[in-house]
């Protein structure tokens, strides 16, 4: 998506996108973003991490004012398991059963944000890679795409972050821009385990077993033009 300064922007189906942080976006850029039915945000990141940056453009209080802002995040980061399995932090498909059996009732959160959400919703974290690709995964699944279709969505995703990488001025902490030598067979791998996620987890069954009610799931599948 071409919304001024958004980092990782993607339709993923219907009137549902995804993206990375949402601090990376430009006055015009929530203007361009609402301009085209957006009007609900929500941040799967853990409360701190949701902080402006030096570098992030300013936005007014006003412009924000006009969406609705749902921070839904899909983990507990002080969880032992979770820390154990994930390190430094979800960033690999193979992680995200886990994700799902550790933290249920947070990916059902997410998806009952989803049902109720006014307007067209964008879903970020950080990155908008994983845990964002996690959940784009399962919307996708719900909205009845093919393996392929999941499978391009978050390749775009890895190489949005990537190209990222390359081009910011404020490094990440962890990861570095890797050319494509490096980063295929890294990405061969992250696809097959984000396949083995969406046929084990059954995105449809998972949250009927979560308490996403009948109702809810309509609404979802509207969001998603199913």
């Amino acid at each position: 998506m071409e919304w001024d300064g958004a980092v990782n922007a993607w339709h993923t189906a219907g009137s549902v996108f995804r993206m990375g942080r949402r601090e990376w976006l430009t006055e015009t850029g929530w203007q361009q973003a609402y301009d085209g039915g957006i009007r609900t945000v929500i941040d799967l990141r853990n409360p701190d991490e949701i902080r402006r940056r030096d570098t992030d453009p300013v936005v007014r209080a006003e412009t924000m004012a006009t969406f609705d802002v749902v921070h839904a995040p899909t983990e507990d980061p002080a969880n032992s398991e979770f820390q154990a399995l994930c390190v430094p932090y979800l960033n690999h498909p193979a992680s995200y059963a886990d994700n799902a059996r550790i933290f249920p009732e947070k990916l059902a959160a997410v998806f009952k944000a989803v049902a109720a959400a006014r307007g067209g919703v964008v879903i970020h974290c950080s990155a908008g890679r994983d845990r964002s690709g996690m959940i784009a995964a399962m919307l996708q699944d719900l909205a009845g795409a093919g393996e392929d279709a999941i499978a391009r969505g978050y390749e775009r995703a890895v190489r949005g972050i990537n190209e990222h990488h390359r081009v910011s001025g404020v490094p990440h902490p962890h990861e570095r821009y890797l050319p494509e030598e490096a980063l295929a067979p890294l990405l061969e791998s992250r696809l097959e385990s984000l396949l083995r996620f969406v046929r084990s987890v059954k995105a449809e069954e998972f949250l009927r077993h979560n308490g996403v009610t009948e109702p809810e799931l309509a609404a979802i599948w509207a969001k998603l033009g199913r």
